[in-house]
Order: structure tokens, then C-alpha cells, then sequence
């Protein structure tokens, strides 16, 4: 019931109730409040989430005859290029390349890079896009969650 709980405080909750788990996101995961090592925001994830989709709709365009706009099966061909992208870079260096140049990098909770295992599931819930948009306490989306990663300031 608690592990329930936990997706179902608000922000005002936590601040009214400290026994809700109260502090800042990323608290509970004992990363800092803010800087190098702290949870990835929400402003820098949306900026490079549109990086990757904009470079995967080129790569789509230019490799496969994808046209923006594109209707039918042609459609999804962006989107399994973001997959394949967010399975390659995620599982083995640890980042896209939005979240490269948005200073971001994908880790496991035990301070390990991510792995490929892991990279699958998430970017499995990613494309989903439900996953990405339920959110915990801490900012972490239930692709996160449920792949045992968070998207980490690297700088």
C-alpha cells in the first residue's frame, strides 16, 4: 500500500505532511538537490526528448523516405528509429544524444551505467508514452521506475 502511496502524493502533501517524504525530487533517492549528480528537470528532459525526435524523424527521412506528415505504417518509422537510438546510446553509453547536449546521462540506481537489459525496457515504456508521463515524488517517470534507472544531471 505504501509503494501505491507513493505515486498518489502531491507536492502540497509533502510539504504539509513530512512523513509523506517531503524535500525535494530526487530526495528519497539520496541524490542532491540541484547540480552535477542531481535529478534531471523537467524543461532540459522535454528540450532533448524533441532533439532525439527531430534527429530520428531526419534519419527516418533520409534513410528510409519517411515524410513528415507521413500517414499508415509510414508513421511509426520516426518512432522505431528513436527506439532503436534509445536502445543503442542508452544501453552503452548512457545517454541519447539529446540528453547529451542536454547535459543528462541515464543511470542505474546502483551508480552503474545503464545496461542493455535495462535500456530495452525503458525505451520499450518510453515509446509507449504513458509510462513516461506517470510520474513519482521523486520526477521519475514509471519507464524509470519500473527499469530501475533515473536521468541524472552530469553536469
Amino acid at each position: 500500500m505504501a509503494e501505491l502511496r507513493s505515486w498518489l502524493v502531491t507536492q502540497r502533501d509533502s510539504e504539509t505532511n513530512p512523513a509523506s517524504g517531503g524535500g525535494y525530487p530526487g530526495e528519497m533517492l539520496g541524490m542532491p538537490p540541484t547540480g552535477r549528480g542531481s535529478l534531471g528537470r523537467l524543461w532540459p528532459r522535454v528540450l532533448a526528448l524533441l532533439i532525439d525526435w527531430l534527429l530520428c524523424s531526419l534519419i527516418a527521412a533520409g534513410l528510409f523516405g519517411y515524410r513528415f506528415g507521413g500517414h499508415g505504417a509510414n508513421g511509426f518509422v520516426p518512432l522505431a528509429v528513436f527506439f532503436v537510438e534509445n536502445v543503442l546510446l542508452v544501453g552503452t553509453i548512457g545517454s541519447t544524444v539529446g540528453h547529451r547536449i542536454c547535459g543528462l546521462q541515464v543511470r542505474r540506481l546502483q551508480d552503474r551505467l545503464n545496461g542493455p537489459v535495462s535500456a530495452l525496457i525503458r525505451s520499450v515504456l518510453l515509446c509507449l508514452v504513458i509510462p513516461a508521463v506517470i510520474w513519482d515524488r521523486d520526477g521519475r517517470g514509471l519507464h524509470d521506475r519500473v527499469a530501475g534507472t533515473v536521468l541524472q544531471r552530469f553536469r
